[in-house]
């Protein structure tokens, strides 16, 4: 039997800080850039449909993130300011993107320098 995620027991949008800070109740507390948000964002324009098939964010060290709306008792979904707002962020996937950061954020880097995307100073908290 599949362990239930952790379940939110407080959600906060920092709009000066530029992240959302979501607590849970396993007592684990996560501050999660917008930044990072947005090019991790579940959706299928970021996703893909598939393994592999996963689209590269350029340009998004500025996106904020305008609105955090309920869905059911399971997610929400983040509306960012440049128009994106098709990423449904369940429960455990805020938890993963939480526990992981330190790992996503690199190997985003890392994509993007690979890409040959302009190197620039990490704009987000780590």
């Amino acid at each position: 039997m599949k362990p239930t995620a952790p379940i939110p027991t407080e959600i906060r949008l920092r709009k000066t800080a530029r992240q959302l800070d979501v607590i849970f109740a396993d007592g684990q507390h996560f501050e999660l850039p917008f930044e990072y948000l947005r090019v991790h964002s579940p959706s299928a324009e970021v996703q893909g449909h598939g393994p592999g098939q996963e689209v590269l964010q350029v340009g998004k060290e500025n996106v904020l993130i305008t609105a955090v709306e309920p869905v059911g008792h399971y997610a929400v979904r983040l509306i960012f300011d440049d128009q994106h707002d098709s990423g449904i962020f369940t429960w455990a996937y805020l938890h993963e993107l939480g526990q992981r950061k330190a790992a996503n954020w690199k190997a985003y880097l890392d994509r993007l320098t690979a890409a040959g995307y302009p190197s620039r100073d990490t704009p987000t908290k780590h």
